[in-house]
């Protein structure tokens, strides 16, 4: 226990020696996990959001008004005979209005209201039984026919439609939007490994002769290094402990009182607070003990 006093001290003095090195690492450090805080939850809320609409992918298949019931029945046991269909769900043309009326609000209501009758056909709703299996779904309900062109698998079939070009386009951006990200946060990590590095390097260069002097007289190379690692990490819990106050401070500000008007902000709810708070930090102390821990090893060679 003495050592580890002795040991903290002297990394307590080689900081305030180096205070301006010092200071540029932590701030670093600071500006490191705040957005690693922030992307977390993004990260997260990106993922969740992909896979609910991958979840709701769904083929509309919509009848003919004149569709009987009983086609509409023998179409229902045929769509649901598919391979790949998880469920197939009939929704009447009341239903169908009642669906456009909570999707669209007011608005819907007002048009509907203007056309006077309505004109939402009947639909059955196909789910595949997997997200990557909608268009083999989509496809077996429009084989080729005799002339090889895709063909309804019944008379009563008006149109089939679904969402996968929204999906596609929702892959994009999110795997977009991961790849700025994770670009971002690595430079910002390698700037806080150079800066720690730089500020463990400059206090070996002031101590040199010390340094010389302990060899001379036999200390070992760790008894050396623990001061140098020490360093690091006190530099890593500094700027992690500031950057979660910042962070908690703008949740309890920002985040929370937005989190009910805009769906976005509720980011936040997707991982525990206290979680999120224990992988910054112990992001941080990594970050800056692998920086003090590269460097020493290039550069502690006395």
């Amino acid at each position: 226990m003495g050592k580890l006093f002795f040991f903290t001290g002297e990394a307590i003095r080689a900081m305030r020696k180096n205070m301006a090195p010092t200071t540029a690492a932590i701030v670093t450090t600071v500006l490191t996990a705040i957005l690693i805080g922030v992307l977390i939850p993004v990260f997260q809320t990106t993922q969740s959001k992909s896979a609910e609409v991958r979840g709701d992918l769904q083929v509309r298949v919509y009848l003919h008004d004149d569709a009987t019931l009983a086609e509409t029945t023998s179409l229902q046991n045929e769509l649901e005979a598919l391979p790949n269909v998880a469920s197939v769900t009939y929704l009447t043309k009341n239903d169908a209005l009642a669906e456009f009326k909570q999707d669209m609000g007011q608005e819907g209501r007002d048009v509907l209201e203007q056309l006077g009758s309505n004109p939402l056909p009947a639909n059955f709703i196909v789910k595949p039984d997997d997200a990557a299996n909608l268009d083999a779904v989509r496809a077996s309900i429009m084989p080729p026919g005799k002339n090889g062109q895709p063909t309804f698998i019944s008379p009563i079939v008006e149109k089939v439609d679904n969402r996968q070009a929204d999906a596609k386009k929702i892959e994009e951006v999110t795997g977009a939007l991961r790849i700025v990200l994770t670009v971002i946060t690595v430079l910002l990590i390698g700037a806080s490994l150079l800066l720690i590095g730089n500020t463990i390097r400059l206090s070996i260069y002031t101590r040199r002769r010390e340094i010389e002097v302990m060899r001379l007289v036999g200390a070992t190379r760790w008894f050396i290094r623990w001061p140098f690692m020490i360093e690091g990490v006190v530099v890593g819990m500094l700027g992690g402990a500031i950057a979660i106050l910042v962070l908690w401070i703008g949740k309890i500000t920002v985040v929370d009182p937005l989190s009910e008007s805009i769906p976005f902000a509720q980011a936040q709810d997707s991982m525990s607070f206290l979680v999120l708070v224990a992988c910054l930090f112990g992001a941080a102390v990594a970050v800056s003990a692998i920086g003090s821990g590269l460097t020493l090893r290039r550069f502690l060679r006395v």
